[in-house]
């Protein structure tokens, strides 16, 4: 055996590297839907991929900027609203910006 098998903790570590190893596919995969996942709970009012049916605002194809714009003044209650305010204090800078991203990303109704 080599030196460095023959201890129980390298083997520990051994095991831990190969186990880590086998779970990053994983994670990548559910980074790559998490921009679509975050704005898939914009859809009850703004409408699937922010395509909105009713009288709110569509948000597809908007810029990106601009959506960020909106959720920040909507987070500090510069903006009036009836339930935004509320929903966006729920995200963190980063998750607003990954929505943004993704429903400016969007095709708009036309």
């Amino acid at each position: 055996m080599s030196r460095m098998t023959s201890r129980p903790g390298n083997r520990l570590s051994w095991a831990a590297i190969a186990a880590l190893s086998l779970a990053a596919p994983c994670a990548l995969a559910q980074d790559a839907n998490l921009a679509r996942n975050l704005a898939a709970t914009c859809a009850n009012c703004h409408g699937t991929n922010g395509q909105s049916r009713g009288e709110v605002k569509s948000l597809a194809g908007l810029p990106a900027e601009s959506i960020v714009a909106a959720f920040k003044d909507y987070k500090a209650g510069t903006l009036p609203a009836t339930v935004m305010h509320q929903i966006a204090k729920g995200y963190s800078d980063e998750q607003i910006k990954l929505i943004a991203g993704y429903l400016a990303a969007q095709q708009p109704k036309k």
